[in-house]
């Protein structure tokens, strides 16, 4: 046994670094012959992870957070076959057991077994399974052989971590949003808001041969950062968002649309400054075209303590869905399968064909500066922080 520290959910606004027990490969009094041990040499802040420290979920005091987590594997348990020490792998955030009909359906974003509760599980996240999270020195990851991502070469992985960082969650949460929404060659996008996961779709749809990508927010910097890779943007604090599109494209409306915000909205125009849980929804449903998509790949939640009115604490939203009927919408929701994914897109990381590190301006930091990353993400900083809790990133690049 060694040691270990984690990053813990103090209080509404406040995390710390915490001593936590050294991760075994064991479920409760059950042992996981089907896990490994890993060596964190990235794991980063979440979009996701923020809505708990702000306080609007019922996470208790001291979850240990965090579930995009990239490592090395130091310990295997029998059953694993396929992993081997050593080995540098990605995560993906969604926790899956391989085995149940779900899972052999591709659906691992609600695998059936790995959470008591209902669908789906994650490291490290409310109500999602119990998982200790990933913002540590050392974490445990079950069904290796199935959930795991192993990089062909570790010194080429390395040159390029602070891209594959990305794959745990938010390269393929953003590109499940635009693939979802229909995007291909040709479309005209609009992606409302800039986080990291915004970007990440925006270089995404990108890379899916999309003709404009307009990314929609009320952040200036966050807006300067997604005209930095070829983005049209628009301030949604400024005009009508379909008057700010017409302006780009000619017309008011868009082929696909991809809801990159979640349940946190705020109101767009006058409203910018209020929190409107529907309003990215709505105004996805306003500018797409009749026949289009939406990708909602923004979280959603079923209960939430900070909601603005009672029906937003129980996560019911006044969403037109007659104005999505009318226009015969096609609405994809929940979270990403990321393994349906994230192979593709480590290769296309591999081999130079996107840079979604400088499309969502990673910075690394150490573990212990954790509490600042949160922050200055809940402040609106347009970058994608990631912790370095050993050093190894910084000393290989």
């Amino acid at each position: 046994m060694g040691d270990n520290q984690g990053v813990a959910y103090i209080e509404p606004g406040q995390v710390g670094l915490r001593s936590i027990d050294f991760p075994r490969l064991a479920l409760g009094d059950r042992r996981c012959d089907h896990g490994v041990i890993l060596r964190v040499v990235s794991t980063n802040i979440c979009g996701s992870d923020q809505h708990m420290v702000r306080g609007r979920t019922t996470a208790p005091s001291g979850l240990i957070l965090g579930h995009e987590i990239t490592g090395e594997v130091i310990e295997a348990g029998r059953d694993v076959e396929f992993v081997k020490v050593g080995d540098l792998v990605s995560v993906p955030f969604n926790i899956a057991c391989g085995r149940c009909r779900n899972c052999k359906e591709g659906k691992t974003g609600i695998c059936l077994n790995v959470n008591p509760a209902r669908p789906g599980a994650a490291y490290g996240y409310v109500d999602m399974g119990g998982w200790v999270g990933g913002q540590a020195e050392y974490v445990m990851v079950p069904y290796a052989d199935f959930n795991l991502l192993r990089f062909p070469d570790r010194d080429q992985a390395m040159a390029k971590i602070r891209d594959l960082t990305c794959l745990s969650d938010i390269f393929p949460t953003g590109f499940h949003g635009a693939v979802s929404a229909g995007v291909g060659p040709g479309s005209v996008v609009y992606v409302a808001g800039a986080g990291p996961v915004g970007l990440a779709c925006a270089a995404s749809c990108h890379l899916l041969g999309a003709a404009v990508v307009i990314v929609g927010d009320r952040v200036p910097e966050r807006l300067a950062q997604a005209r930095s890779f070829g983005c049209e943007t628009v301030d949604i604090a400024r005009a009508p968002l379909a008057d700010q599109i017409e302006a780009i494209v000619g017309v008011p409306e868009v082929d696909s649309a991809v809801d990159c915000v979640g349940f946190e909205a705020r109101g767009h125009g006058d409203d910018a400054k209020r929190e409107v849980p529907a309003a990215v929804l709505n105004s996805l449903m306003e500018v797409t075209r009749a026949g289009g998509g939406l990708g909602i790949p923004g979280l959603y939640v079923t209960g939430d303590p900070g909601g603005v009115d009672e029906a937003a604490k129980r996560g019911s939203l006044s969403i037109r869905i007659g104005l999505g009927w009318a226009k015969s919408h096609v609405f994809v929701t929940g979270q990403c399968p990321v393994m349906r994914y994230h192979r593709q897109l480590m290769m296309a990381v591999l081999h130079d064909k996107v840079q979604i590190a400088k499309a969502v301006n990673v910075e690394v930091i150490p573990l212990g500066e954790a509490q600042r990353g949160y922050r200055d993400f809940d402040q609106g900083a347009a970058k994608k922080f990631v912790l370095d809790p050993h050093g190894l990133i910084g000393a290989s690049n």
